[in-house]
């Protein structure tokens, strides 16, 4: 088996093997605790610089399959786990987890102590770091590391977004994470017409677009930087924000754009990016956290009910309260260390959460954002 190496930019470094593409690749080095969802995870377009490090001890034992990708393929930098399963036990696998990294280039590792580098990151936060295989000397590796752009002022966006409008078709990409039955028929009131909805694509999973057409939306997909006016141009009954990778603050573009369909009144959803540059758009700022929060189970309360949901999260910056003004308020909060995750105007029809309601994977406590979302739409017209 090829060596491998694992370096972080503070000096220290792992060793172990490649279970992927041969090279090296560098990055934000980070953690999720989520236990199933591998594949999921690799595909979702808000890792992208980033080298991710599964918490759970063993990645890869259900294989992989064409029906669980969440975009247009693996869009991590890197991968990192304890040990990476060599056979795939499922009867939906067309393959094994290290094939797959390697038919898509990307550089991963294994056999090194996850847990050592997961207790890393927390003390000091997450750091620029490195995975290179064959013989490299862990000096050498250690001075790449500490070469990698910083994730700080990044425009990551325009990495992974879309370079055209389309209508997203609900069975081009198969039909992602199941949901039990009484999620997946969209409402007897959307009966009469589809809902049209315009969609920034900032680097949006799939499961989002399968999610709201389930609840009976036709949804056109736009490029992260088209004007406003190209939206409206379609009359949309309302605009939704994605998800995607890197920092907020640099996204110029993006939160002038969302300023413009604030102010045209447009009912106005957003999930995690989506999130933080409404939040920028409504006059807010945002601030990188320490490490994020990245798994399948943060507990998140709704403070209009108190009741708690378990989420799935993926996000490394957050909405200061303190920089909102007065006519945007607090929706939801995480219980793990009390930052925003979820906020809303006042007075315009304008909502967004940093969590991530379409699960795949992660629980479904959060689903009824999508039909509080119609609600919105409901009221406006």
């Amino acid at each position: 088996m090829t060596k491998a190496i694992l370096a972080l930019e503070d000096g220290s470094w792992f060793t172990g093997v490649s279970v992927g593409a041969k090279g090296d690749s560098g990055g934000e080095v980070v953690f999720n605790t989520s236990m199933t969802g591998y594949q999921e995870v690799l595909t979702d377009p808000s890792y992208a610089g980033q080298l991710v490090m599964m918490t759970c001890p063993e990645i890869g034992n259900y294989g992989v399959s064409e029906e669980d990708i969440e975009s247009r393929g693996p869009q991590v930098a890197g991968f990192i786990v304890r040990q990476a399963s060599s056979i795939a036990s499922n009867w939906r696998a067309s393959g094994t987890l290290s094939d797959y990294l390697s038919n898509h280039d990307i550089v991963a590792i294994a056999d090194i102590d996850t847990r050592a580098v997961t207790r890393t990151l927390r003390s000091s936060g997450v750091m620029r770091g490195v995975i290179s295989t064959g013989n490299v000397e862990p000096e050498e590796a250690i001075d790449r590391a500490r070469k990698v752009l910083p994730m700080e002022g990044a425009d990551l966006v325009t990495r992974v977004t879309c370079q055209a409008p389309f209508d997203w078709a609900p069975d081009s990409s198969g039909p992602g994470s199941s949901f039990p039955e009484e999620f997946s028929l969209p409402p007897e009131r959307r009966a009469d017409r589809p809902l049209r909805i315009a969609a920034y694509d900032f680097g949006m999973k799939w499961n989002i677009l399968r999610r709201l057409s389930a609840y009976g939306c036709d949804i056109r997909v736009f490029p992260a930087s088209s004007p406003a006016s190209e939206l409206l141009a379609i009359d949309p009954d309302g605009v939704f924000l994605s998800n995607g990778p890197g920092d907020p603050a640099p996204l110029d573009y993006a939160i002038k754009n969302v300023q413009a369909l604030v102010a045209a009144e447009v009912p106005t959803f957003g999930i995690c990016l989506g999130h933080q540059v409404l939040g920028l758009a409504l006059g807010g700022k945002t601030y990188k956290l320490k490490f994020g929060h990245r798994g399948a189970n943060h507990p998140v309360k709704h403070l209009a009910t108190d009741k708690i949901e378990i989420t799935s999260q993926n996000h490394g910056f957050a909405v200061d309260p303190d920089s909102l003004p007065s006519d945007v308020m607090v929706t939801h909060l995480n219980l793990y260390d009390g930052t925003v995750e979820g906020l809303r105007h006042k007075s315009r029809p304008a909502f967004a959460v940093q969590y991530h309601p379409e699960a795949s994977p992660g629980p479904h406590d959060a689903d009824y954002l999508f039909g509080l979302f119609l609600d919105v739409i409901d009221e406006r017209h």
